[in-house]
C-alpha cells in the first residue's frame, strides 16, 4: 500500500486519507459492491447491473450515479444504452482485496502477504 507519496503525489497525507475513507465508505455498501464485483467482469448495462444484484433497477440507477459522481465508474452511450465499466485497475483490485479478505475470515484461513 502506498500511503506515502504514491505515483508522485502531492497531496498531503490527510487529505489522502479522507479520500480514501470516502472510497471505502462507497464500497461498504452490499448493492455497489455487487455492482462493482460485476463490472470487475467488464462493462455493462443498467440492465445487466440490475439483475446482477437483484435490487430494482431505480436504487441500481442511483448507486451507479453515486459511483460515477466518485470517479469510480465511466459510463458511454451505446445507441439508446448508457454502459458502466470500473474507471481504473485500482477500483478492480481494491474489490478483489476486500473479498478475498472476506474468503479468509469466512473460511478461517491463515494470513499471508
Amino acid at each position: 500500500m502506498h500511503l506515502s507519496g504514491a505515483h508522485g503525489s502531492q497531496v498531503p497525507a490527510g487529505e489522502r486519507v479522507e479520500a480514501a475513507v470516502a472510497v471505502l465508505g462507497l464500497l461498504a455498501d452490499r448493492t455497489r459492491l455487487v455492482l462493482l464485483r460485476r463490472l470487475c467482469d467488464g462493462e455493462a448495462d443498467v440492465s445487466t447491473l440490475t439483475e446482477a444484484c437483484g435490487a430494482s433497477r431505480t436504487s441500481v440507477s442511483q448507486h451507479l450515479a453515486r459511483l460515477r459522481l466518485a470517479g469510480l465508474v465511466t459510463t458511454r452511450k451505446d445507441g439508446r444504452r448508457v454502459v458502466y465499466a470500473l474507471r481504473h485497475g485500482h477500483i478492480q483490485r481494491l474489490v478483489h482485496e476486500a473479498l478475498s479478505v472476506a474468503d479468509h475470515q469466512l473460511a478461517h484461513l491463515p494470513p499471508h502477504d
